[in-house]
């Protein structure tokens, strides 16, 4: 069984007591912290700390890319028993966005990653960002969109073309609509416009329709950015 599958099983009873936390602000925070005392060590690194990380990494991985900086098999022993990572990344699924790698080189057990096509908030997804969040402690969550971004060129289809995919694509797809609505109208490059706009608004909407994050952010614990990967350059921008 995989690491993180091993965490959920042990911990699936506290992390499913989390639905108590709508019940009251004052409560949910008393039940987080709970959570994250039962569970184990969590990360010291601050949501500020975290994004100045991942900004020198990828500045790292610009200038000078390399596979990895980390000693694997050390870390890999390390992280056997538990994981303290330190910012949760919301990416695409597309092949050429691996955020240990853009993030300079990140090794086992640093970022939390939840990847699907569009980077977009599913309920699967928005689970992922909530354990992270509430039981593994970890400080900040990045909305990565991407240049080029399939998906979202597909949901641009949709808007212009009246374009249908078959299968859970469409769907998939959908969600992605409502943003290539909002920029059809704007200057400049429909897609990347569109790219940007999707990942700030899914990362409003972790911010603000997850309960949990909701109430981590209001206690200062958490911090929510959206950006944008450049398949060119390697350069992430932030844009929130």
């Amino acid at each position: 069984m995989c690491e993180i599958c091993s965490q959920w099983t042990m911990g699936r009873r506290r992390f499913l007591a989390l639905a108590g936390f709508s019940l009251a602000a004052g409560g949910a925070l008393f039940g987080i912290d709970q959570a994250v005392a039962a569970h184990g060590p969590t990360t010291s690194v601050t949501a500020d700390q975290a994004l100045a990380n991942l900004k020198s990494g990828n500045a790292k991985y610009v200038k000078s890319p390399q596979v990895c900086a980390a000693d694997l098999a050390r870390r890999r022993t390390a992280v056997t028993t538990s994981q303290t990572p330190w910012a949760t990344i919301l990416g695409c699924a597309d092949s050429r966005v691996p955020p240990e790698l853009l993030f300079g080189g990140l090794g086992v057990g640093e970022l939390f990653v939840a990847r699907n096509a569009g980077n977009t908030a599913d309920t699967a997804t928005m689970g992922t960002i909530e354990y992270g969040a509430a039981v593994l402690g970890v400080p900040l969550i990045v909305v990565l969109g991407h240049e080029r971004c399939g998906a979202v060129a597909a949901a641009c289809e949709v808007v212009s073309k009246q374009a249908t995919f078959p299968g859970s694509i469409g769907p998939m797809v959908e969600a992605i609509v409502p943003a290539a609505r909002a920029v059809k109208d704007q200057p400049g490059d429909f897609v990347d416009n569109a790219v940007r706009e999707n990942a700030r608004r899914t990362a409003a909407q972790v911010a603000v329709q997850s309960k949990i994050v909701a109430d981590l952010i209001a206690a200062g614990k958490v911090k929510v950015v959206a950006a944008r990967y450049d398949l060119d350059t390697g350069k992430v921008e932030y844009l929130s």
